[in-house]
């Protein structure tokens, strides 16, 4: 973990800053999480926001290109196509660790009080995202930074359901803390994710219960840490595959 909170504070009041949070969420720009993460890896403005192969960079320094990407990696496929066959490429992706959830009524402009959710995130989310971006990942050019924040979600009452929260678009999230940051920089760096506890072999399910995340997570999980020659299947049990660490 190689955490800097003071510069995480200072890009937080940056983008935020103490008087525009006094005066509530609806004065606050959309995507903060994004803003605040770009100018805590990139302080100087001057390196934002920068034009490269017919793309705009959020940041480019002679280090290389650092991507935030708060929503779907399968909007990142055309600019890493572009990207990595010339630039070292630094995926920023921020996953909430613990969250206080907020609805906005736009009738009536009411924001309800704030609500710590039940889950918790962790770094295994991310597998989620990678999976989009397979064929990607062997690249030595492509680098991860899993950040966990804590943060507060702003979400709009427009959903489907009755009560208007099952598919209801999230408004913006506001990050609290910087808890966490994993790094992949190499491909040999996803082992950090192995759950010291693995048996020799193991199977989704051991994998799941010993990582503590939904077998569904685990399978995702593991057939990207398979692509990647980290794990090895040999043989089965049953219907499921068996894993052994390569």
């Amino acid at each position: 973990m190689c955490i800097d909170r003071d510069r995480f504070e200072q890009a937080k009041n940056k983008v935020i800053g103490a008087k525009r949070e006094r005066q509530g969420i609806g004065t606050l720009s959309e995507k903060t999480v994004h803003a605040v993460l770009k100018h805590y890896y990139a302080p100087e403005t001057s390196a934002q926001e920068i034009p490269v192969e017919g793309f705009v960079a959020d940041i480019c320094t002679e280090e290389g290109i650092i991507e935030i990407q708060t929503r779907s990696f399968d909007s990142m496929r055309k600019k890493l196509a572009a990207f990595l066959p010339q630039h070292p490429v630094t995926v920023v992706y921020p996953i909430p660790h613990i969250k206080w959830l907020s609805w906005i009524d736009e009738t009536t402009g009411e924001t309800s009080p704030k609500r710590k959710s039940p889950k918790r995130g962790n770094p295994y989310m991310a597998f989620i995202e990678l999976y989009k971006i397979r064929p990607f990942l062997a690249d030595e050019n492509l680098r991860f930074r899993f950040d966990l924040i804590d943060m507060e979600e702003y979400r709009l009452l427009n959903g489907w359901s009755r009560d208007k929260k099952r598919g209801s678009d999230r408004y913006d999230r506001i990050p609290v803390t910087f808890v966490d940051e994993v790094r992949i920089d190499c491909r040999e760096d996803y082992r950090k994710l192995l759950p010291e506890d693995l048996p020799e072999e193991f199977t989704t399910k051991d994998f799941s219960k010993c990582a503590h995340i939904p077998v569904r997570l685990a399978q995702t999980t593991l057939l990207i840490l398979h692509d990647l020659d980290i794990v090895e299947r040999v043989g089965k049990q049953g219907r499921s595959y068996l894993y052994r660490v390569c």
